[in-house]
């Protein structure tokens, strides 16, 4: 079996799917692993690393015969529709595929009769924990999100008691109590500053306390989804919602925003009203930024002003930490392959629960129904 790893080709992406130090579980599992020149150098994994940990390193010209031999190939980005289209029958890609999204890859895919494995649908599942980098990836989402808004704020995060005087920890309120707003509470707590969240969750509240933060009640229903999502609200209750935040979000010094739900836009939870309405100085980083945006205005990869308050718009985050993110996501991967490989061959199993939840494209057979309609509505 050949383990393909090719550089990341979208602009912005410093990660790599494989670093290193992971090699060598892949070939305990009976991959020769392939990996195409300086694919890992933005994280920071040099060609000679890969050459020492027992990997074949392949110049770029020879990356069309790499694809054409490849059994898995393993990116973070989707592929291209060309190199997808190398791939010979059988052969599987995983990577994150939005299958509504990413449909160039769809189409290379099916037209090369190859396999696409999505990240983005591995189901939330207790055998699968090992293979959700959703959450591998949002756990340093939510870290770098709190390291941003303690670098904007023109304040302490804690607490300091000086001879001049007793400086007061900022406030940080984060919106959203999944796994990046989870870590996003737990550092900045650990930076020392008075933290309160709110989810739509009931079972967040829990969560955010064990974590040392306030939950902040809105006495509103709650809003469970399935595998742990929040589900979509009614426009009616988003507003009332947003009014009950107002106060909440101007008492605070730096607000995160990590609410999203899977394959919808993003919920607006703060308008630029409410922005504006926080002390001058103040910080929003919003982490939903390219789903649309928890925060009006919010711009993915910009910084801008609201009047004197700072709206940091997220995109690409984990690359901004593309060493312990591609470690994460390189075990993710791992795992993922140990559920296909069998007595030295690719067995992609249909009637797998994670593969049935994650197999965007089947042996060219497109199987996602988001893909399908997709590309019924481009015909």
């Amino acid at each position: 079996m050949r383990l393909l790893v090719p550089g990341e080709t979208r602009p912005g992406e410093k990660r790599v799917a494989v670093l290193p130090s992971v090699v060598g579980k892949f070939r305990q599992l009976g991959y020769e692993v392939v990996v195409e020149s300086g694919a890992g150098d933005l994280a920071f994994a040099r060609d000679a690393d890969y050459a020492a940990a027992g990997a074949l390193v392949v110049p770029t010209s020879g990356m069309d015969d790499a694809f054409a031999a490849a059994d898995v190939v393993a990116s973070v980005r989707p592929l291209d529709y060309a190199r997808a289209k190398r791939l010979h029958a059988g052969a599987v890609a995983v990577s994150f595929l939005s299958p509504a999204v990413d449909l160039d890859t769809v189409r290379g895919l099916h037209d090369a009769g190859a396999t696409g494995l999505s990240f983005d649908l591995v189901p939330r599942i207790s055998r699968a924990q090992s293979m959700d980098a959703l959450t591998s990836q949002s756990l340093v989402t939510g870290y770098r999100a709190a390291l941003v808004a303690a670098d904007r704020l023109p304040k302490f995060f804690p607490l300091f008691m000086t001879a001049a005087g007793t400086i007061q920890p900022a406030r940080v309120l984060v919106l959203g109590a999944g796994v990046a707003g989870l870590q996003a509470i737990a550092t900045a707590k650990r930076l020392g500053a008075r933290v309160s969240a709110y989810d739509v969750r009931a079972a967040s509240a829990d969560e955010v306390r064990s974590m040392g933060a306030t939950f902040i009640s809105l006495d509103l229903d709650a809003l469970e989804g399935a595998g742990g999502y929040a589900r979509e609200m009614s426009d009616d209750r988003a507003a009332r919602q947003r009014d009950l935040l107002a106060p909440h979000i101007a008492d605070a010094d730096a607000v995160i925003t990590t609410a999203a739900v899977p394959g919808r836009q993003a919920p607006l939870l703060v308008t630029r009203a409410m922005v504006e309405g926080m002390r001058p100085g103040s910080v929003v980083v919003d982490l939903a930024s390219e789903s649309g945006g928890n925060v009006e205005g919010s711009l993915p990869g910009e910084e801008i002003m609201f009047g004197e308050v700072v709206v940091w718009g997220a995109r690409d985050v984990p690359s901004e930490m593309p060493v312990h993110a591609s470690q994460l996501y390189g075990m993710n991967v791992y795992s993922l392959l140990t559920l296909v490989s069998k007595d030295g061959a690719v067995v992609v199993d249909p009637d797998d629960e994670i593969i049935a939840g994650c197999a965007v494209v089947l042996a060219g057979d497109v199987r996602n129904e988001a893909a399908i309609a997709a590309l019924q509505g481009g015909a």
